[in-house]
């Protein structure tokens, strides 16, 4: 890991987390802390060194050109950021990045050791996942704790999840073996969206890292852009009638309360389809993400 500052003096921080990749249905986490970092004008604080935690065959270095004939080669990476919290009396230290391939446990205790040393009270990760939830209905969250003391000081549930995880479960484990408290908060995005950006889930998340830091945090035009896209999907479901079926069916399935929270049922990838052929054939999430891409860019050429 190489820093780049010095280590600030920090008011009672909390770590905020989230990567790309498996724990990200429809960049909703990654794109919730990069809307927080980026509102708060976040400092740039560490960078964790890629080559010891990628497979770059799996994970491939962008290549981008700088304007004067050269080439630069970008690689995955996590950076660590600080900020001052705009209320309350707690900083915020973000880890935004991608979920490596490879040393989970170097790679966890390598984050876990950086934040006993910036005095981190809290640790919170931010997770999306696909649901059987239609996009008519609130996005259902599940925020949990391993720490009893946690759980009745916030009223959380207890995480009772068992089956493989990401790179923020074993996050926790580290977390844990060091007696850190640490949340957990996912975010159940449809599944026939979750192809593409789902920002209805990022304002989710991001607005419930506001009520655990304790302050209201600015989140820039999110709620604005969730709302138009919200819309804009509204109508595009509307103009496919097996969309609309289908659409109708999760409803009826998932129940008549708009406002649903998953807390004591958190969702979880056994409520998806497990084979394409359970999904109605005309109902395919990259053509769902594609369309709504192509539906977006003829509005703007209006």
């Amino acid at each position: 890991m190489t820093l780049l500052d010095d280590l600030p003096t920090l008011r009672r921080p909390v770590l905020i987390a989230a990567f790309e990749g498996w724990n990200d249905a429809g960049e909703s986490a990654s794109l919730a802390l990069d809307v927080i970092r980026s509102s708060l004008d976040a400092d740039p604080l560490a960078v964790i060194d890629a080559e010891e935690f990628f497979d770059f065959q799996a994970v491939r270095p962008m290549v981008r050109l700088d304007g004067h004939g050269g080439r630069i080669i970008d690689w995955p990476e996590n950076r660590f950021w600080t900020a001052t919290s705009p209320a309350g009396d707690r900083d915020l230290v973000f880890l935004d990045g991608v979920e490596p391939n490879l040393r989970w446990r170097t790679f966890t205790d390598g984050i876990v050791e950086l934040a006993e040393r910036l005095g981190v009270e809290l640790l919170v990760t931010l997770g999306a996942l696909q649901v059987d939830v239609p996009h008519t209905r609130a996005v259902p969250l599940t925020v949990s704790t391993q720490t009893p003391e946690l759980a009745e000081r916030l009223d959380l549930s207890i995480g009772s999840y068992e089956g493989p995880t990401g790179i923020t479960g074993v996050l926790h484990a580290a977390a844990s073996a060091v007696a850190m408290p640490a949340v957990s908060v996912w975010a159940g995005v449809p599944h026939y969206l979750a192809s593409s950006a789902y920002l209805p889930g990022a304002l989710a998340l991001a607005e419930r890292v506001s009520t655990l830091v304790g302050a209201e945090l600015p989140l820039g035009d999110l709620a604005r852009d969730a709302a138009r896209q919200a819309d804009d999907i509204a109508e595009l479901v509307a103009s496919d009638e097996d969309l609309t079926d289908y659409v109708g069916e999760l409803e009826d399935r998932f129940g008549p309360n708009p406002l649903r929270d998953l807390a004591d049922s958190p969702p979880d990838r056994a409520s998806l389809p497990r084979d394409p052929d359970d999904l109605p054939e005309a109902v395919d999430g990259d053509a769902i993400a594609d369309e709504l891409e192509r539906f977006l860019r003829d509005r703007k050429d209006r």
